[in-house]
């Protein structure tokens, strides 16, 4: 039913919809960076954090940065949910994965944090 897209749910339709929608925003960003950097090809310093530091961009990086860790756990939930199972790891598998898990759920935190406060602190 295409309706589970717009719920949290654990979907594989809503999850190939968050990859596709992120893929395309972190190809935007990058399209945005690189066509910047080759249209400057004397950019100073200055120039660079006038850039990344304007509230356009900023708003445009937060963006991108949650897009990266929302794609980033998609993957890394497919990851453990496929290869973490009781045929590989026995019956501590279920274990295993909460383990796995939330490494990946707190380093994903860490990153969006700090990633924040270095663009925000331009």
């Amino acid at each position: 039913m295409v309706t589970s897209v717009t719920s949290f749910s654990r979907s594989g339709l809503s999850d190939f919809v968050v990859q596709r929608v992120s893929a395309v925003i972190l190809g935007v960003y990058m399209l945005c960076v690189i066509g910047f950097l080759l249209a400057n090809p004397d950019l100073t310093y200055e120039g660079l954090v006038a850039y990344f530091g304007s509230f356009s961009m900023q708003m445009f990086t937060t963006l991108t940065i949650f897009a990266t860790a929302a794609h980033a756990w998609i993957g890394m939930w497919t990851i453990g949910t496929d290869y973490i199972q009781p045929h590989y790891f026995g019956k501590g598998a279920t274990t295993w994965r909460f383990l796995y898990q939330s490494i990946c759920v707190f380093t994903l935190f860490i990153y969006v944090g700090w990633a924040l406060r270095i663009f925000w602190s331009l």
